[in-house]
């Protein structure tokens, strides 16, 4: 927490993905740390210690995002991290996302209201 909000850190190599999530988030009461790239995400992780992260699964690299997961997993395994994707709901219907260390995976473009009110339910059960 960071001033009594959650941190939210959003991962994302499309900047206006990056600056919907932050108007979303931001509107909703959350405090937002972002990240072009994974790598610059994993720096930006140790340093916020955010409580939640959402993280494009397709990044400057194929793997990117998966590759992303697996490394905050190491560095604390306890936090929720959401996959957003393009390709969400046959993603989620394809993929057994709990395995991947998701809490879940968002559709793009993301329905704000869907956002906000899984991310309250998370939160609220940490």
């Amino acid at each position: 927490m960071k001033d009594g909000k959650f941190v939210i850190l959003c991962v994302d190599d499309d900047p206006d993905v990056l600056m919907v999530l932050r108007t979303i988030l931001e509107n909703g009461g959350y405090f937002v740390e972002e990240a072009p790239t994974a790598e610059l995400g994993l720096k930006k992780f140790k340093e916020a210690h955010p409580d939640l992260a959402i993280v494009d699964m397709m990044m400057e690299e194929i793997d990117a995002g998966r590759n992303f997961v697996r490394a905050l997993r190491l560095e604390r395994a306890d936090i929720p991290v959401y996959m957003l994707s393009s390709i969400g709901d046959s993603l989620a219907q394809n993929v057994n996302w709990v395995e991947l260390g998701l809490a879940g995976i968002f559709q793009k473009p993301i329905d704000p209201n869907t956002l906000l009110t899984t991310l309250k339910l998370k939160l609220k059960k940490n």
